[in-house]
């Protein structure tokens, strides 16, 4: 699998490490210990995936994260202090699509750079099952070309928004937790008091147009999970 792989953080012993383990797996790796620099390769190159850390000298790793959201769809992974919960959600909710605590397993960062990377190439090929559409309320989703529209409005997702919201819809009308949710899309163990779900359940609505109450199409079912009518 070849890849452009932007890794950004202020400690240049952790981007020579986890540039050494990518470049393994024969990625290339855009290595970068300042925001600014990260935006500069940002605007320079075509890339596939980010790793941004939380913490950077100059832009903190949040706005970068947003400001690569304004015109990019590709995966965001963020790294974060470990125990900061409230690093984990903002991260989420400004457009990263995956976190992993301080210190980190090397492998273990491979291997969710890898799963994510595999979501972002079919996403963009479409490279699934057979061209299947289906239409709720107004809002119609196409397996094959991976397009969300909104009545005349073509929605942009994230590859893990898109299968949060193929899913829900493809089993409409039942309840699916959000440990089936995690666990389906993410293809990992769903784990007590992971707010992953929500958070991107929280921008797919914000995106939708979805008021705060009384949601039209995904709506919570307290204690239980998630459905589209």
């Amino acid at each position: 699998m070849e890849a452009n792989i932007l890794v950004v953080d202020d400690e240049s012993e952790i981007v020579d490490l986890v540039s050494v383990y990518l470049r393994g797996e024969g990625f290339q790796v855009f290595p970068c210990t300042s925001g600014t620099e990260a935006l500069a390769v940002v605007a320079r190159e075509k890339l596939d995936m980010a790793v941004l850390d939380v913490m950077l000298p100059d832009i903190s790793g949040m706005s970068l994260c947003a400001e690569i959201r304004r015109n990019h769809q590709f995966p965001i992974l963020m790294l974060t202090a470990r125990g900061e919960d409230t690093d984990k959600i903002t991260g989420l909710t400004v457009g990263a699509d995956d976190y992993m605590t301080k210190p980190f397993s090397p492998l273990e960062l491979v291997a969710r750079v890898k799963a994510q990377l595999r979501r972002y190439t079919s996403y963009n090929s479409g490279e699934r099952e057979t061209g299947e559409s289906l239409s709720v309320n107004g809002l119609t989703i196409n397996k094959t070309t991976h397009q969300c529209w909104l009545y005349d409005e073509l929605l942009s997702l994230t590859p893990i928004e898109f299968d949060i919201l193929w899913l829900l819809c493809a089993n409409r009308g039942k309840v699916i937790s959000a440990e089936a949710l995690f666990e389906t899309v993410w293809g990992e163990k769903y784990l007590d008091r992971n707010n992953t779900v929500m958070v991107h359940i929280r921008r797919l609505r914000e995106k939708l147009g979805e008021p705060g109450r009384n949601p039209r199409f995904i709506k919570t079912v307290w204690g239980v999970g998630y459905k589209i009518e």
